[in-house]
């Protein structure tokens, strides 16, 4: 989940971010010997991104931090796609992923999980999110979720080949 300043950073670039056409995936300020802010975006039209569209998302946030200045110190700005096996972080991606195997890790363990590998099945009115584990249905609140990311198989490939994601 995203801490305090992060959020404070995608609520500060999404309105520009969706003016372009974009929709922001994550932002994630990563700490180590240098800083890294990598900013994961993709088109709103589902058109597979190119190095152009985040040469653009980079230029437009880059100005817009830069003036703003969130962060202190130093860091590099990465722009990026999500990619194929890309992380579930927006509630909406685990509908949009339903049907395809997925890796989540739980804040907490739910009924002894805390790792869990599954199909997807959608997310409930309650904000659970649903996953078929061994064929049987398994659900836990979306709030418990630590990390989450798409397995990549050979569904998923092909999806993403036929321009299906």
């Amino acid at each position: 989940m995203p801490d305090a300043l992060e959020m404070r950073i995608a609520a500060l670039i999404t309105p520009s971010i969706e003016a372009m056409g974009y929709e922001l995936v994550r932002a994630d300020l990563r700490s180590g010997r240098r800083r890294i802010l990598q900013i994961m975006v993709e088109r709103a039209d589902r058109i597979e991104m190119t190095v152009d569209d985040c040469a653009s998302v980079s230029r437009a946030i880059s100005a817009l931090l830069d003036v703003e200045d969130p962060i202190r110190g130093t860091y590099n700005l990465e722009v990026s796609s999500p990619g194929i096996d890309r992380p579930l972080v927006r509630l909406s991606d685990y509908d949009r992923f339903s049907g395809f195997e997925a890796k989540i890790e739980l804040e907490q363990p739910v009924d002894g999980r805390k790792r869990l590998r599954g199909t997807l099945l959608g997310v409930n009115k309650d904000e659970t999110v649903t996953i078929n584990l061994q064929g049987d249905g398994f659900s836990f609140p979306y709030s418990l979720i630590r990390a989450a990311k798409l397995v990549l198989t050979e569904d998923l490939i092909s999806a993403s080949q036929a321009g299906r994601l």
